[in-house]
C-alpha cells in the first residue's frame, strides 16, 4: 500500500530534531531505522503530517562509558548492539537479546532507541532494559529529561515521551559479574515472540543474591516478574529452589489471548522459560 501524504525534515543535529519536533506537534512522528513505522505507514495505521529522519544526526549513535553506566545513542543499531565490546562486556543480556530480533536485515536498519520509542510489548527490548533498570534520556524543548525503564512504558504502543521529545540516550548499569539469559518462544523464526523472559542473576557465596526478570508479551506492557524476584532473592543456587520460584513468574500479569496463543498458554510459557533463563543465567543445568 501507499503512505498517505507527509512533510519530511532530515536534521543533522540534536537541536534541529527537537525544532521539527515542536513544530510539527502531535502530527510529527520521528523516522529512527524505519523497520516499526514504515509498515505502519503503508498499512495506514500511522498518517503523521511531517516525518523527522534523524538517521544523520551522528551524536545519536555514540557508545560511551559514563562512570558505572553505559550510555547508548538511541540511533545505534541492533547489529552494532550486538558486536559493541563495551555492551558484550558490561551489558551482554542486552547483546544476547538483540541477536535474537527479526533478521539480519531489521538487525542493520533497526535501532534501539527507535524499538524503545515504538514500546511494543513483544519487542524484545523492552523487557531486557526493564530487567537492566535502565534509563532513557529525552531531549525536548525544556531541556532533557531522564526516564526510568519502569516509568517508561505507558500503555500498549504508548510510552512517556511527549510528542515534542526525542528520545537520545539509554543509559544501562555495567552489569558485568551479574549472569543472564534471554528466552523466547515464537511459532516461526523471525516471528514475533509469544513470550520472552530476560534474566539477570547476581550470585553470592552459592545463593542468589538478587534476581531482576523482564516479561515479554505478557501485558499490554513490559513487566517485571515481581514476586518472582522477591523468590528469589536470598534462595539457594539450585534447580529445585529456581523452579519453585519460577511458578510465580506469571503473577500479576494479563496475557492477552490472540491467534499464536491463549492467556493460559502464554501463563504457562512465562513460568517454563523463567525457570530456563534463571537456570542459565545462573550456570545451572537446564532440563
Amino acid at each position: 500500500m501507499i503512505p498517505a501524504a507527509f512533510d519530511y525534515a532530515r536534521p543533522t543535529t540534536v537541536d534541529e530534531a527537537v525544532r521539527a519536533l515542536a513544530e510539527g506537534g502531535e502530527e510529527a512522528k520521528v523516522l529512527a531505522g524505519g523497520q516499526s513505522l514504515l509498515p505502519m505507514l503503508k498499512l495506514r495505521l500511522a498518517f503523521p503530517e511531517l516525518l523527522v529522519d534523524v538517521g544523520r544526526v551522528p551524536e545519536l549513535r555514540v557508545i560511551r562509558e559514563d562512570g558505572e553506566m553505559l550510555a547508548i545513542g538511541a540511533m545505534v543499531s541492533h547489529h552494532d548492539v550486538i558486536h559493541d565490546p563495551l555492551i558484550r562486556r558490561h551489558a551482554g543480556l542486552l547483546s544476547a537479546a538483540t541477536a535474537t530480533v527479526a533478521d539480519p536485515a531489521v538487525r542493520h536498519r533497526g535501532t534501539i532507541g527507535g524499538s524503545l520509542s515504538h514500546g511494543d510489548p513483544a519487542g524484545d527490548l523492552p523487557s531486557v532494559i526493564l530487567a537492566l533498570d535502565a534509563e532513557l534520556v529525552a531531549r525536548g524543548p525544556q531541556g532533557r529529561r531522564t526516564i526510568a525503564a519502569r516509568d517508561f512504558f505507558v500503555d500498549y504502543l504508548q510510552t512517556a515521551l511527549r510528542p515534542d521529545e526525542l528520545l537520545v540516550e539509554v543509559r544501562v548499569p555495567k552489569m558485568a559479574d551479574w549472569g543472564f539469559r534471554y528466552e523466547k518462544f515464537n511459532r516461526v523464526a523471525q516471528a514475533w515472540a509469544v513470550v520472552g523472559v530476560a534474566a539477570a542473576v547476581r550470585r553470592d557465596d552459592g545463593h542468589i543474591a538478587e534476581a531482576r526478570i523482564g516479561l515479554t508479551n505478557m501485558g499490554t506492557t513490559p513487566l517485571r516478574a515481581s514476586a518472582c524476584e522477591a523468590a528469589l532473592a536470598g534462595a539457594d543456587a539450585s534447580t529445585e529452589a529456581v523452579a519453585q520460584a519460577a511458578d510465580s513468574a506469571a503473577e500479576s500479569t494479563r496475557p492477552a489471548s490472540d491467534l499464536s496463543a491463549s492467556s493460559e498458554y502464554r501463563e504457562h510459557l512465562a513460568r517454563v522459560l523463567t525457570r530456563r533463563a534463571v537456570l542459565a543465567a545462573t550456570d545451572l543445568d537446564v532440563r
